[in-house]
């Protein structure tokens, strides 16, 4: 195959999501591109990996299943062996939710027999053992998970929950079982799912081995980071270096999720010294709280690294919902993405997100459309830089993801010489 056509095609379901299974696929030496949709002008080259990020996580089904089906058959159409459904690894355990019914129509599409589930990230605590999935080592719907505000964990069997979404029938199978090939084959069963143990590194070689020729794979970006090995081992690396031009001003930093990790390093920045504003719902709500009033609080500090978060306790979520779940979170997004517009437009170059969806409205309003990955901060979160923009520099991280010193990691790593070469 030529070094110009596509390898291996991923969609995600979010964008930081995407940005996770992209640095996997940046680390292991693929040359690897990521892009909010499909992309609308054709590439002078392809890189080896493309990544495709959707909002599809909390999309009505529908949408979620035809959005899912145009950058599949966009994948293939350049080229790719391969193409993978990249979704949370903490998964998605509504009986609404999208996994299922987008999987189920990738191996429709495809005429599939079937694929697995693996969400497992060992390095990041994500594991799966006798099909339930653990959070370090915490069953999934007692974890602090259980209260996410969108997607709350009701179990940790990846079956139960699969099934509950799904037109298909899932079969937990042992890492044993996974090394001899195992196939639970079941008279007139058209399709299936597979949910192989995977609570160590190592097995995602295995599962790869065994089963990485499938056409159709789904998972988090544990199995990625197994097949973007074997496809170094197949085709070689092939870094795409390039020059960049140096990023300007200092940074800003907009956090949204709620998360446990997430509240842990806003708490960790502000009490070492971290220059922070919180945006708080039912003030907004009630008029009380205004944008300029973040505006000039941007402007005041304008020589400083700043936070501004409107993440939250559960238990002040919970009195912010009185105003409606889906309003309050729009607003908040809305509100967040456009704090990064104005970030850029007044000369902050560098911002970190904390937060899917708060990242998805960023990147949006910020109307980038394809990214180089740099540098990872932590397992699954890269530096970006937008191809439309060679001097700005976007970190958006998962609100499960990161050290407790996260931020300031990050703020490190974007202050340094950056006038060199990124893959």
């Amino acid at each position: 195959m030529s070094e110009k056509n596509l390898l291996f095609g991923c969609i995600a379901d979010d964008f930081t999501g995407a940005g996770d299974a992209a640095s996997f696929l940046a680390a292991a030496g693929m040359w690897t591109m990521l892009f909010t949709g499909i992309p609308e002008k054709s590439l002078k080259e392809m890189p080896q990996a493309a990544v495709i990020a959707l909002k599809t996580r909390t999309a009505p089904r529908d949408e979620a299943v035809k959005e899912t089906l145009e950058a599949a058959r966009w994948l293939k159409e350049m080229g790719a062996q391969q193409i993978y459904l990249k979704y949370c690894s903490t998964f998605d355990s509504t009986p609404n939710g999208n996994i299922g019914p987008t999987a189920d129509a990738l191996l429709e599409e495809f005429d599939e027999a079937y694929t697995v589930l693996c969400p497992a990230l060992p390095v990041n605590g994500r594991t799966v053992r006798e099909g339930r999935l653990l959070i370090d080592g915490v069953p999934l719907h007692r974890s602090s998970m259980r209260n996410h505000p969108l997607t709350p964990m009701w179990d940790d069997r990846i079956q139960i929950l699969m099934e509950a979404q799904s037109r298909y029938k899932a079969y937990p199978i042992s890492i044993g079982q996974v090394q001899n090939g195992y196939l639970p084959f079941k008279t007139g069963e058209q399709h299936f799912y597979l949910i192989p143990d995977y609570y160590k590194s190592e097995h995602g070689e295995e599962i790869a081995k065994q089963y990485g020729k499938l056409r159709i794979l789904t998972g988090g970006s544990g199995l990625i980071s197994a097949l973007a090995d074997i496809y170094v081992q197949m085709y070689g690396k092939r870094n795409n270096a390039y020059c960049i031009q140096a990023s300007y001003g200092k940074t800003v930093i907009l956090a949204g999720s709620c998360s446990k990790a997430t509240l842990g390093q806003i708490d960790y920045y502000q009490k070492n010294g971290g220059i922070s504003y919180q945006i708080k719902p039912q003030s907004l709500l009630e008029g009380i709280q205004k944008i300029d009033d973040v505006y000039e609080f941007m402007d005041a500090h304008s020589e400083n690294q700043v936070l501004i978060y409107s993440s939250a306790s559960a238990e002040k979520v919970r009195e912010s919902q009185q105003y409606g779940n889906e309003r309050v979170s729009s607003i908040l997004e809305t509100l967040t993405a456009r704090i990064a517009v104005y970030a850029v437009r007044s000369g902050r170059g560098r911002i970190i997100v904390a937060g899917g969806e708060t990242s998805g409205a960023v990147t949006k309003a910020l109307g980038y459309h394809s990214y180089f990955i740099g540098e990872s901060i932590a397992p699954g979160v890269p530096v970006m830089v937008p191809r439309e923009d060679a001097h700005i520099r976007l970190v958006l991280k998962s609100g499960n993801f990161g050290q407790i010193d996260f931020f300031e990691r990050a703020i490190r790593v974007l202050e340094k010489d950056d006038n060199k070469r990124v893959t």
